[in-house]
């Protein structure tokens, strides 16, 4: 079995393994430096498990931004009947596509 980590990014949690590639709110700049990234909820190498309470201390896992863009459009419509009124809104949050690069702990 690999080497697997649980993390916490953008108010989720992901698990995630060297290699991996997900897609998570942006929280960092679009630059080609590694983030390292210390909410680690669960660290796994085999039968050697460490969980946290709630983080794992010195724990942490390297990911590279590879794109930033924006996501599917969320529409967000208003509307009380009989009165003639109707709001209707378009938000679409910015994501990005990080892939993991070492897991540290």
């Amino acid at each position: 079995m690999s080497k697997f980590a649980i993390i916490g990014l953008g108010g989720k949690q992901f698990r995630v393994s060297e290699g991996d590639q997900i897609v998570a709110e942006k929280v960092a700049d679009a630059s080609d430096k590694p983030i390292k990234i210390n909410h680690v909820f669960l660290v796994a190498d085999g039968d050697d498990v460490k969980i946290g309470a709630p983080l794992v201390e010195g724990a942490s896992v390297e990911a590279k931004v590879l794109e930033v863009k924006k996501g599917d459009k969320v529409r967000v419509f208003k509307m009380k009947a009989r009165k003639r009124y109707r709001r209707d809104k378009g938000h679409r949050q910015l994501e990005a596509t990080f892939e993991i690069l070492k897991i540290n702990g």
